[in-house]
């Protein structure tokens, strides 16, 4: 669902990605408060009123998460779905260098590698577009710092997206206000609504099966299907939109796809070591306890 989004934000224009946004946060909220009616999950909101830390928090995370729905709506809408993608590409890459940067995390050698083949990649397609490819670069860190955030923040898929669209919806729904007194808005055919209203659905679908693949599929694998968003976007925007793709790109994207096998590669690689060595430790408990049993036996 997340690879196919960019078919459905064209279909709301000529809304632009202002409005857009500004709709997704005002209905999102809408879903998200009904799914949690219908499941009966409202004992966490109390708890979080009574931490103040956390709320601010959950701000930043509804602000910088604003900032990477924005600025998607807008680079789709824009013939930007190819670089788009991009950012979603190098996403694993930037939130690896900011766990380094900002949390002081160690790297594996491969990890170096792969961070450094996504950098000399940025490189390369800084070439190529002429200029950095900024829309990648801000959907990449908007994106690895909202996961930043929600870590500290440990508040579960569907009550997050709540506590962050209810910080977003008064300020939307008075821009969306503002629209509508002005003359501006294009909240006008029952069928055009009804789409601005389906962005809500847009939103919050795919978070919340998200949320329950998360407790049923191993992490390696679930890692692994991440990557699909993009590949899917990749290709919607080479195969349907037909955006250009000249050699330099393609050398750009080949250092990223490097640098995620590297670090995919690395990552599968740890978590056998990390399962054979939990093996290795649960076979000799059994062993060490029978002895440490014997040698607590009087002597005969």
């Amino acid at each position: 669902m997340w690879g196919l989004v960019p078919l459905f934000w064209p279909l709301l224009k000529p809304s632009g990605a202002m409005e857009i946004l500004a709709h997704r946060m005002v209905w999102s909220l809408g879903v998200v408060a009904i799914a949690l009616l219908v499941m009966r999950r409202w004992a966490w909101i109390g708890e979080l009123v009574r931490q103040p830390k956390r709320l601010g928090l959950i701000a930043v995370a509804a602000t910088v998460i604003s900032v990477n729905w924005g600025g998607y709506i807008w680079a789709v809408n824009n013939g930007r779905v190819v670089e788009a993608s991009l950012g979603y590409f190098i996403n694993p890459l930037v939130t690896i260098a900011m766990g380094v940067l900002l949390l002081g995390e160690r790297l594996r050698p491969a990890q170096w590698i792969a961070v450094s083949t996504g950098a000399a990649a940025v490189l390369v397609l800084a070439i190529g577009y002429g200029q950095p490819p900024w829309i990648s670069l801000m959907l990449a860190f908007s994106f690895a710092t909202y996961g930043l955030v929600k870590k500290k923040v440990n508040l579960g898929g569907l009550e997050s997206l709540a506590a962050e669209t209810a910080i977003q919806f008064l300020p939307a729904l008075a821009y969306l206000l503002f629209l509508g007194t002005s003359g501006e808005a294009t909240f006008g055919t029952p069928a055009h609504g009804a789409l601005l209203a389906a962005t809500g659905l847009v939103t919050a679908i795919p978070l919340v099966c998200f949320g329950a693949a998360a407790i049923r599929v191993p992490l390696s694998t679930l890692g692994l299907l991440q990557y699909l968003a993009p590949v899917f976007q990749f290709g919607l925007g080479i195969l349907y939109f037909h955006e250009a793709m000249p050699p330099e790109r393609w050398a750009g994207f080949a250092l990223v796809w490097l640098a995620l096998t590297i670090l995919t590669w690395d990552a599968l690689r740890n978590a056998h070591r990390n399962r054979a060595r939990a093996a290795h430790l649960s076979a000799q408990a059994p062993a060490a306890a029978a002895a440490t049993a014997a040698s607590r036996e009087p002597a005969a």
